[in-house]
């Protein structure tokens, strides 16, 4: 039995953050009926690649639900929806701003339908504030955080973070709110509004960065692999590659210094505390740098994490999906109906992850089982 067993959730949501709340819903048992334009979710479309003319992007947003499809400016379609959610414990949107209030979907009227109901909307900009009407995207979040000014190189431009970690960020926060809503109804007996947002989740996962911000005034400086605060964590060139090095304190440094052939700079009063490595960076890591250019990544590998040293070479996408750690975990699941496989949850009950029951959903496909009316508009 799955944790979310007989809650049952309503999604309108489109593009990543939205779906992807409501994936990790139902990825934990609940029952997830995703309401569909009659075009469908833009996501449908977001490739190449494509597999079984559906773009991987959507495949891998929406597994284990059920699709609708529903004209949202047809009134019969929007009495159907009124009657569903009546019995519905969650429904969460990522609906551009006022699209929702201007359905006759906001939160106070959905709540008058079905006062247990847990309301939960993923923003750009946030719930509050002048920008709370401002639509966004990813790079749009990022950009506007800060997050890019503190990704790049330091002698380069700032940079994206590559995987989309707004969106799906904001969707896991989205999934936590719910479930912590779900306990507070369990304690009151009423449902409530879940807010959250992209730019409150670039916020959150800036915290780090600010806690030195706000002591310092200063913008902490650019490292392509490496932080500011803790060396030796970072990348080294070797003679065939590139290996990353967490020697995160002073008991490590030592270890490393000495399958660096160096102990002694362990006992440098330079080099002997974080604090002293960070003031003396320019010169100690240069030194580390030649060593690390004398073997190649594998020999180093063994070496350094026979000393217990964490380590790892840079792994590309198709090394770590082959890597037997990555798949003693089991985490790489099939999607039943489809000759694909998509990253599961990151979490585990008992020993098992929860499972992957079906693929991403066929466009409207629910609808007759559902009883909700058929389109006027032709769907896909």
């Amino acid at each position: 039995m799955l944790p979310l067993q007989g809650v049952k959730v309503v999604e309108i949501g489109q593009n990543l953050a939205g779906p992807f709340a409501a994936e990790i819903l139902a990825m934990l048992g609940a029952e997830v009926v995703k309401i569909e334009r009659p075009e469908g979710d833009d996501a449908r479309g977001w490739g190449p690649p494509f597999h079984a003319g559906i773009a991987c992007t959507f495949h891998t947003m929406n597994r284990n639900k059920r699709s609708v499809v529903l004209d949202l400016k047809d009134a019969e379609a929007i009495a159907w929806l009124h009657g569903f959610i009546g019995d519905r414990d969650i429904l969460v949107h990522n609906m551009r701003p006022g699209a929702m209030e201007s359905l006759g979907l906001d939160a106070a009227s959905l709540g008058a339908i079905n006062p247990r109901l847990i309301y939960c909307s993923l923003h750009a900009f946030g719930a509050r504030g002048p920008m709370r009407m401002q639509p966004g995207y990813e790079p749009i979040l990022q950009a506007f955080s800060g997050m890019f000014s503190v990704n790049g190189t330091a002698d380069g431009p700032p940079a994206r973070v590559g995987p989309q970690v707004l969106d799906l960020g904001t969707g896991l926060w989205a999934a936590l709110g719910c479930l912590a809503a779900l306990q507070q109804r369990h304690l009151t007996g009423q449902g409530c509004v879940v807010d959250t947002s992209l730019l409150e989740t670039a916020l959150g996962w800036l915290t780090v960065v600010f806690a030195g911000f706000n002591e310092t005034g200063q913008q902490p400086p650019r490292h392509r692999t490496g932080n500011p605060k803790l060396i030796v964590f970072q990348a080294f060139d070797t003679a065939d590659g590139e290996v990353v090095v967490a020697a995160a304190n002073d008991r490590l440094f030592a270890k490393l210094t000495a399958v660096l052939g160096h102990p002694e700079w362990g006992a440098d009063p330079r080099f002997r505390t974080n604090a002293d490595r960070i003031a003396h960076r320019d010169i100690l890591l240069p030194m580390l740098e030649e060593v690390m250019r004398s073997r190649g990544s594998e020999e180093w590998s063994e070496m350094l994490e026979a000393a217990g040293i964490p380590c790892s070479p840079i792994h590309d996408l198709a090394a770590v999906a082959a890597h037997p750690q990555t798949r003693a975990l089991g985490i790489m699941q099939p999607m039943p109906g489809y000759a694909l496989e998509g990253v599961g949850l990151p979490v585990s009950f008992d020993g098992t992850r929860p499972p992957v029951t079906s693929g991403a959903p066929a466009l409207g496909e629910a609808n007759a089982a559902l009883g909700a009316p058929a389109p006027r508009k032709p769907v896909g």
